[in-house]
This record gives structure tokens, sequence and C-alpha cells, in this order.
């Protein structure tokens, strides 16, 4: 069933699945569990064995487990700050130009319109990072660049050194791809300490984690969500613009519902207009990232 054709209370149940099966793979007990498991599996007190089945009654069976992922983060019951926008959307705009063949001049003249209509950052890859703070120093407009981007899938160490690279030459926020394999393969321990090694390296600076939403299923969707709330990230963000398919008004209300009202939700992917814009904030997102950020403010 896709999300579009779910009830409330049936998303409830799919978050609530998902959180269960998030948690028996994190979730140790040091206390009773043998201190290796067996082919990575975890430690269960309630099954044959010892040994997670993953049989999805943690909520049920093991409800510490549940509870030690909740408190990591997974608020999945937090309000939704879903609205309409009245007024200006510049605010909410990530000014965006990750195209690989993007010039100096290109990146200048995103810059001045950044200033011009007052977006909430530039979003360019690294290279560029030290002449947008320069172009920026002194304005609200915040520079962001991208991680691991766009396919998620080098190593954590590698992650963390550009994520310090950008931070030490003016970034002010870190847009990381997700390891879309592990998650994919229920690797989520792999998943949560590449995000938090990340986030780490941005030593206090605004994190967006980028789930690309459209290679996952609505059960990767909500894994992800919840291991980057978990791991300390600020936002959550659907594309990187380089997949299969973009934001949909679904996807956001999804990742708001899990992550709650104290952490941001960025659309991202296919947004062009302003109908699109008003669409996605409607749905729950808190920051939208664009390439046609003048049009869309423009109307």
């Amino acid at each position: 069933m896709n999300l579009k054709d779910m009830n409330p209370a049936q998303i409830e149940d799919l978050i609530a699945t998902v959180a269960a099966r998030v948690a028996a793979r994190l979730a140790e007990n040091p206390l009773s569990a043998p201190s290796a498991t067996t082919s990575g599996q975890t430690y269960c007190s309630s099954a044959s064995g010892g040994v997670c089945g993953e049989c999805g009654e943690c909520v049920t069976k093991n409800p510490e487990a549940v509870r030690t992922i909740l408190d990591a983060g997974a608020d999945r019951i937090g309000a939704q700050s879903a609205g309409t926008v009245q007024g200006n959307l510049s605010p909410f705009i990530d000014h965006t130009l990750l195209k690989p063949n993007a010039t100096d001049d290109q990146v200048e003249k995103l810059c001045r319109e950044a200033r011009e209509f007052g977006f909430a950052s530039v979003c360019i890859n690294s290279a560029y990072v030290p002449l947008a703070a320069r172009l920026l120093s002194g304005s609200s407009v915040k520079v962001c660049t991208v991680v691991g981007f766009p396919l998620g899938a080098m190593s954590t160490d590698s992650k963390a050194f550009e994520t310090r690279d950008a931070v030490g030459k003016g970034a002010d926020e870190i847009d990381m791809v997700i390891n879309v394999g592990k998650l994919k393969s229920g690797d989520y321990q792999y998943v949560m300490d590449d995000i938090r090694a990340v986030v780490t390296s941005a030593q206090g600076r605004c994190v967006k984690v980028i789930l690309e939403t459209a290679s996952l299923t609505d059960e990767e969707k909500a894994a992800g969500c919840i291991l980057s709330k978990a791991a300390g990230a600020h936002f959550v963000k659907t594309s990187t613009g380089f997949a299969s398919g973009g934001a949909t008004a679904e996807d956001i209300a999804l990742m708001r519902r899990i992550v709650g009202s104290k952490m941001g939700v960025k659309a991202s992917g296919g947004i062009k207009t302003t109908e699109d814009a008003r669409r996605m904030i409607a749905a729950g997102a808190s920051r939208i990232g664009a390439s046609a950020s003048v049009a869309i403010v423009k109307g």
C-alpha cells in the first residue's frame, strides 16, 4: 500500500513497526546479553536462544529496547509544524546550485540573488565554499554545502573529513547523503554511526540528512528518519536532485510525523513553482531546496 492510500492509523502502525525493528537492531542489554551476538544479531530476552528473530513485536516483548531508541530521538508522535505561509517564502529556501559544471560566475550570481531576496542559504559544492563565504560575509544568508554527494556510498571517514574541511573553509550548514545501500541492507548501526560522525565533525553546525526518498520504501524512509534523529542530526531531507524522483507531499508528511516538531524537514527535488513550495510547507517542510528559487518567490 502506498503512503497516499494509508489512513492516519495505518501510518502510525507503520511507524511503530519500523521503530520497533530499528530498536531491535540497535538495542543491547549489557547486564544479560552475551559479549557478542551471532552473525551480528541483537540480543532479546524474549527470543529463543536470546537472539533477536526480528518478529516485529518489540513494543510488547522488548519495551526497554523501544524505549531506548525513542528516548534517543525517535519521537514518532511529535506535533506537526505544518501550516500555510501567507507572506514571503524566501526565508524557507536554500538557493541551490549543485551542477558539476557550475562556474565561478554562476556561484557569484547565486550569492547576489541570495542577498537580494533574503534566502536562508546558498547550497553549493564544497569547492565554492570559500568564495560563497567571502561574498556572503556580513549577511544573514548561510553557506550550505554537501557531503558524500550525490551517492552517499563513500566511507564514513571520508564524509567526516569532507565535513571538517568545509567547516574550516566557512560552511555554516552541511547536507549529507545517507548511505542508501546500508539503510536498505538493514545495517542500522552503520547508518547511525555514519550520520553521527558527520554531526560530530560539523562542530555544532546544522546537519541535514538526505534520505534519497525516491530510492526507498516507506519503511526505509521511516527508519532513515528515526536513525537521523537518534544520531543528532538537525534536519531530514528528501532528495539530492540526482535520483529518479524528488520531494512529495506524502513523504514530507511522513517525515514530519516521525521527527516531531523539534527537528527540521527539508523538501528538495523537483520544486519549481510557488505552488510546489507552499504545498511542501503545508505538508510539514521547514526548508525548501530549489534552484528555481527566484521564480518561486516571484510567483
